[in-house]
């Protein structure tokens, strides 16, 4: 009886651990070795079961795909220091501006472009506020407002390509990274366009909450301000392009000429250069953007290391047939299924970032959903979808803890007149949390938002094809004609040689 609920104990273990709030990687790794320990003591799995540990570690750490992770790290942080989100958001600010809510629609542009290029949440957002909201506040932006949309714009990081997580989906679920950033364009845009659909439907109705700003505060107009937004965007444009080109991530190009980790390398170099461009590579920014890729990559692989020690007991105790039998019991089948799990994700990243879950709770879930038939590309897609609002959800979404920061720090350097409230940033997260949230319910229930920039797979009509045998009568007029089809030695004199032999070896 014991053994039966040893799976389910053991993951209710793992997210009361998770709630206690110890580092996850620690935890994950004490309470797999322990439950490992008290399974070979019952005798369930014997004790070489867990020299395999060592193998799956070794196999974590040679893995070519999550090397780049650290290359698109390190492209994205150096990106985000040498000043490309100042520049856009001081451009695009002074060319949409003067309508209403024209800041919001600026900085919502601005955090999808910075998005596929530094892919960032915390250095997003951070500069988005620093420049943004002390001018949104000054022109009288409702605070709520305000604050919500540099979140959200922030947040968009995590689905845009070449986004980490898509990458990390990739790993975990065996599919392309090319084909995750393919069918994550679809949802991009459409949460852009909804972010979008939202501040204008505010303007109309609530005008006052998102007013225009005068024209008389524009510092550049006509040809000069059109020239600084476009030496802003293309250039950056170009370098997304290339590198998700190159690996076959953008929609229309089906053929990679690149593995992820290459085009990564790639991404680095284009960085440095776009840096030099801007006249900002000096060695201290290169120094700080190689210690935050340590940093992160460094959590990432103990994350993983840890989460592998937990799976590899679970997987010994029959977890997995465990969480089959749970999940494919569902009333509803499929939409049963993703409804569930996207409710069970929705709960996690209140406690868990991205990372944690797609490498503690990923595993559990994707060989269900192949065996249910779910085409797994649009599945991770669904759950990158899903996991960018752990970043939005009040209280913890840590988003909203870089704003309080933000918040703060601004107040003190006097560049707002009064402090924000805690209050305005946890309810003005609310609206944003909720359409994304839809974008959850439009992409389950239109799949094509993410399959129509996949590549189209070649069916074969079986019933169509026609094998073509000749007759036996074809076959015997082919072999009187004394010609040999396995060399060019007429087949009469096979006979002839075969008989001779014998007289051979008698001399």
């Amino acid at each position: 009886m014991l053994m039966e609920n040893f799976a389910p104990m053991m993951f209710g273990g793992l997210v009361l651990i998770m709630l206690i709030g110890f580092p996850v990687a620690f935890s994950l790794s004490a309470l797999g070795m322990a439950s490992g320990l008290f399974a070979i003591q019952m005798g369930w799995f014997p004790a070489v079961f867990m020299e395999n540990l060592p193998i799956n570690i070794f196999g974590i750490l040679s893995n070519d795909l999550l090397l780049a992770i650290p290359f698109f790290t390190f492209m994205g942080a150096i990106l985000e220091k040498c000043g490309l989100a100042e520049d856009m958001l001081d451009s695009m600010g002074q060319l949409f501006g003067t309508v209403k809510g024209g800041l919001g629609y600026s900085v919502i542009i601005v955090g999808f472009i910075l998005g596929a290029i530094t892919g960032t949440v915390a250095g997003q957002v951070i500069a988005m506020a620093l420049i943004s909201l002390p001018v949104m506040i000054r022109y009288g932006y409702n605070m709520r407002y305000a604050t919500g949309v540099l979140a959200a714009s922030g947040t968009i990081t995590q689905l845009v390509p070449p986004s980490l997580v898509l990458i990390v989906m990739a790993d975990q679920l065996g599919r392309s990274v090319g084909d995750m950033y393919r069918g994550a364009w679809g949802p991009s845009i459409l949460q852009v366009l909804i972010f979008a659909a939202y501040t204008f439907m505010l303007g109309v109705f609530k005008p006052h909450h998102i007013p225009g700003i005068p024209k008389t505060a524009r510092t550049l107009s006509g040809p000069k301000l059109w020239a600084k937004c476009l030496r802003g965007i293309i250039p950056s444009a170009i370098l997304i392009f290339a590198v998700l080109g190159s690996m076959g991530g953008l929609p229309g190009i089906d053929t990679a000429i690149a593995t992820p980790t290459e085009a990564g390398a790639m991404g680095v170099v284009g960085a440095l250069v776009l840096a030099a461009i801007h006249k900002r590579l000096t060695m201290a920014l290169i120094w700080e953007a190689m210690v935050g890729t340590m940093r992160l990559t460094a959590m990432v692989v103990f994350i993983l290391i840890g989460a592998r020690v937990f799976s590899m007991v679970f997987q010994g105790v029959d977890g997995a047939k465990w969480v089959e039998h749970l999940l494919t019991g569902l009333p509803g089948g499929q939409i049963g299924f993703l409804i569930v799990v996207n409710l069970f994700i929705f709960f996690l990243a209140f406690f868990l970032d991205f990372f944690e879950i797609a490498f503690i709770i990923l595993p559990m879930l994707g060989p269900v959903a192949a065996k249910l038939g779910i085409d797994l590309v649009w599945f991770g897609v669904l759950l990158c979808v899903n996991m960018q609002t752990s970043f939005m959800h009040p209280p913890f979404g840590f988003a909203l803890f870089y704003l309080r920061g933000i918040a703060d720090t601004l107040f003190k350097e006097k560049r707002i007149e009064k402090p924000i409230k805690s209050s305005d940033i946890y309810m003005g997260a609310i609206p944003w949390v909720l359409m994304q949230v839809i974008l959850v319910a439009i992409v389950i229930f239109v799949p094509q938002t993410v399959t129509m920039f996949l590549p189209k797979e070649v069916k074969i009509d079986t019933e169509q094809i026609q094998i073509d045998v000749p007759d036996n009568d074809m076959q015997q007029s082919s072999g009187s004609s004394g010609e040999n089809p396995f060399g060019d030695a007429p087949a009469a004199d096979a006979p002839e040689a075969a008989a001779s032999q014998p007289e051979a070896e008698k001399k």
